[in-house]
């Protein structure tokens, strides 16, 4: 992999602290009561390779600057992307009459000034900038796909392979006295073979993202496991409606614990939309779960040592023994219901599934007989009731083992009891974003098909 160097950003982290400082010193000459401020840069390059021909090659630099701006209890915000000094008194002078037409807002205004994170930070290594000529981009994109179509000869199309790679600095301040802000990275390999003829298609796909390219897998591992995951899925039938254990692969357990994160967030809880109102300290999940929240893990996706209102975060139980800890809430949220922030704004940090004992052949002998579930469809998630119905695919178990593969069905439940009905974790962590968890076994859902 192509060494770690250093950025060409075209702003030094020295000038975002100076715009910001020039941001916050225009509002309270306005005669703001309060102000907070982002200010980003990012660019990177991205490139797709099909049937080994480029498809795409894509260079983005973007930059911006948010403004909030409070005048008592009512609150501002406008944007811009011109950092030019008439664009920026220009967007705070925006932002300070949005402000003088909205209406008074108790719970809005800057956090209590001894949440504020300090200037500086714990070492989070998550920068590591992969300076990739346009030529070996499209190079390793050509090998990830070519691994996959050299798996089989059922496998002589794609939807792609791409590479790409991303990197961003930021500030954030406020006129508290707070001002912090540091460089990142975020990149990724992915691959969609397609996989047979005519009617009898199947696709699937498989990626890594990573802070830091030295991380990666092999470029030709990604694309053999996509092509053997799209392979499996042919000749794919419907199952007869019933009700049985449910395994959701790595992937899609992540997606089980973010509609949890979304139930006990505050803006859930203060409009009163969640199945979840009035759970803090209620037995959530079974006793052997334990969720915590790791916000300083060395080059974590979801790594930082302050959230979005600035306020220092903290690493903490979120589900300790199955009785939920704490909520997910931001300055904002927290007020409405009376609290204090629990440092998320801008949502999770690192949120950690204690892993069980089993690998994944372990939880399918768990299982016994059942589904395993690889994709999910839809959104046909009700929040306030906890009611869950989505389009699915993946494979019947019996005895333990993968029989065939399933397509076509329905699996349908109510959070609630999903979560209190979780049979076991595995140890098969996939990580890609901000929740680190194995494949999760449900005890029962009912799968309408036939």
């Amino acid at each position: 992999m192509p060494s770690r160097s250093s950025n060409d950003f075209s702003h030094t982290p020295e000038q975002l602290r100076q715009l910001a400082a020039d941001i916050l010193a225009h509002a309270a000459k306005l005669g703001a009561s309060g102000c907070e401020t982002d200010v980003s840069e990012g660019q990177g390059q991205s490139v797709t390779v099909r049937k080994g021909e480029v498809e795409t090659i894509e260079y983005n630099r973007d930059k911006g600057i948010g403004v909030t701006v409070y005048l008592g209890t009512r609150r501002g915000h406008a944007s811009t992307s011109d950092f030019s000094p008439a664009a920026l008194r220009a967007t705070v002078e925006k932002a300070a009459t949005i402000a003088r037409f909205t209406a008074e807002d108790p719970c809005a205004g800057l956090p209590d000034a001894v949440l504020l994170a300090g200037d500086g930070g714990p070492e989070l290594d998550l920068f590591h900038p992969w300076t990739l000529p346009i030529e070996e981009s499209i190079a390793l994109a050509r090998r990830c796909e070519e691994a996959a179509f050299a798996v089989s000869p059922l496998i002589d199309n794609t939807e792609g392979a791409s590479v790409s790679a991303q990197q961003s600095h930021f500030v954030s301040a406020n006129s508290l006295g707070f001002m912090g802000g540091y460089a990142s990275t975020r990149h990724y390999i992915s691959c969609a073979p397609i996989a047979g003829k005519g009617d009898a298609m199947q696709r699937d796909d498989w990626y890594s993202s990573k802070r830091d390219p030295a991380d990666f897998p092999a470029a030709e591992a990604i694309g053999d496991y996509a092509a053997r995951r799209a392979l499996s899925r042919l000749k794919a039938r419907k199952v007869k409606t019933c009700q049985v254990p449910v395994l959701l692969e790595a992937p899609l357990a992540a997606g089980l614990i973010g509609s949890f994160v979304h139930a006990v967030s505050g803006g859930s809880l203060y409009r009163k939309s969640s199945f979840l109102l009035d759970s803090l300290g209620s037995q959530v999940f079974p006793r052997f779960v334990q969720i915590a929240e790791d916000p300083f893990v060395p080059k974590g996706l979801a790594s930082g040592w302050f959230d979005d209102d600035g306020v220092a975060v903290k690493a903490r139980d979120v589900v300790k023994n199955g009785v939920l800890q704490g909520y997910f809430l931001s300055t904002y949220s927290a007020r409405k219901l009376g609290m204090q922030t629990t440092g998320n704004a801008g949502g999770s940090h690192n949120l950690i599934v204690k892993p069980g004992c089993h690998d994944f052949k372990g939880l399918l002998k768990e299982m016994g007989r059942g589904l395993l579930v690889t994709e999910l469809l839809g959104h046909g998630i009700n929040y306030v009731t906890g009611d869950y119905s989505r389009g699915a695919a993946g494979y019947w178990v019996e005895d333990g083992e993968i029989r065939y593969p399933v397509e076509e069905i329905t699996i349908a439940g109510n959070l609630r009891e999903m979560l209190k009905g979780i049979a076991a974790i595995g140890n098969d962590v996939v990580v890609r974003g901000s929740k680190q968890v194995g494949s999760i076994l449900i005890d029962r859902m009912t799968v309408a098909g036939n």
